[in-house]
């Protein structure tokens, strides 16, 4: 080395033991740095896959809300047909009631007019 640069035996320990001291930081630095880069691109990669499931999870509940409203659909539709059937029945049954109520009437009015026409006979 040049005169003018030469370091005593003192100022070289003091770099060294400087250097020891500090080289464990530095390299945890660096380490830690790296680490960050790394851990940037594990948390991406965890964002693209959290976001890739969530596409994949929307589509699955898409579909599944399609196949609800052809289930609702298809209750409807089983509805309206239940529906159709007990205004068939409720017609039926008035249709009967209305023919029972006729008969009785008439038979009401025969048996009545028979009664009246006794009556009167047995008077004279």
């Amino acid at each position: 080395m040049r005169d003018g640069m030469a370091l005593s035996k003192e100022q070289i320990g003091a770099i060294e033991h400087y250097v020891e001291e500090r080289f464990q930081g530095w390299i945890s630095q660096f380490g830690d740095r790296r680490s960050l880069i790394e851990r940037e691109m594990e948390i991406r990669e965890r964002i693209v896959r959290v976001e890739e499931s969530l596409e994949r999870q929307s589509a699955l509940m898409k579909q599944g809300f399609e196949q609800m409203e052809k289930r609702f659909e298809q209750v409807e539709k089983r509805f309206e047909q239940v529906d159709k059937r007990f205004e068939e029945l409720r017609n039926d049954m008035k249709t009967q009631f209305n023919r029972v109520y006729g008969f009785l009437t008439g038979l009401f009015i025969v048996v009545s007019g028979s009664f009246i026409t006794m009556v009167i006979h047995m008077m004279r």
